[in-house]
């Protein structure tokens, strides 16, 4: 297989698609026999705020930031007593071209203007919510849109690798570098150990595979202020599914 084959991007159904049951059709319209993409992966994943804090990092600050964390991680469209069924399922697909071919059939952001100009899109099933503030009061709009997927080749390798370990993916459809770790790695509010400390997270250990970029973030938390400022996007897919 060569690097042109390789090309991989991040899709997410989120929690409207899975409330409203429409997890089928887009699976049908995402499926290999019509846009020759091949499963590299999948899971389901519990959001965690500190994944969906990453996932969203571009957008910190802007007035609509609180309300798609509060999306993503299920939170608008399950109760506090259904908060089990709070979930995404992240995919990674591979083949020629499969960025641009899956935003295609994904559709537009914006689902009234994928309903007008991609009828049939799968974020023309989608919605777009108001955002009220305390006093009720519309201060903007969120889009329920069914589906994330990458937007380009920058934003697909950053995403992968922060919703997926190199061991979810199988070697022979891994696109990016990895190495092996020769140390431990345990986290605990916003820093790093490589002792266990009570009531740390355990990360990496010697003999494990890791993305290469991680493993550099990781060694250079101390010496790098840049290193300590990413570190949160390689412990936050370590944390999907942990309680």
């Amino acid at each position: 297989m060569n690097k042109k084959q390789l090309e991989q991007t991040l899709v997410l159904i989120k929690p409207d698609a899975l409330k409203n049951s429409i997890t089928g059709l887009i699976f049908s319209q995402l499926s290999e026999f019509h846009t020759g993409a091949r499963f590299a992966a999948a899971k389901v994943v519990n959001v965690s705020k500190l994944l969906a804090e990453e996932h969203y990092a571009e957008h910190k600050g802007k007035r609509f930031y609180k309300s798609l964390l509060n999306y993503i991680t299920g939170v608008i469209h399950y109760s506090e007593n259904e908060k089990w069924k709070r979930r995404v399922i992240a995919i990674v697909y591979l083949g020629p071209g499969v960025i641009n071919t899956l935003r295609k059939i994904a559709g537009p952001t914006n689902p009234h203007e994928a309903r007008e100009k991609r009828a049939g899109s799968i974020r023309s099933l989608g919605t777009v919510a108001p955002i009220l503030n305390k006093n009720r009061r519309l201060i903007g709009s969120r889009m329920d849109n069914l589906v994330h997927t990458s937007a380009s080749k920058t934003d697909a390798e950053r995403e992968i690798k922060l919703w997926f370990l190199p061991s979810d993916i199988p070697p022979m459809m891994r696109v990016y570098p990895t190495a092996i770790c020769k140390t431990h790695y345990y986290y605990k509010k916003g820093r790093l150990y490589d002792s266990y400390k009570p009531d740390s997270v355990f990360l990496l250990a010697p003999g494990d595979v890791a993305w290469k970029t991680d493993l550099e973030i990781l060694q250079n938390y101390g010496r790098s202020e840049s290193a300590k400022e990413k570190l949160n996007s390689v412990v936050a897919k370590y944390l999907i599914n942990r309680t």
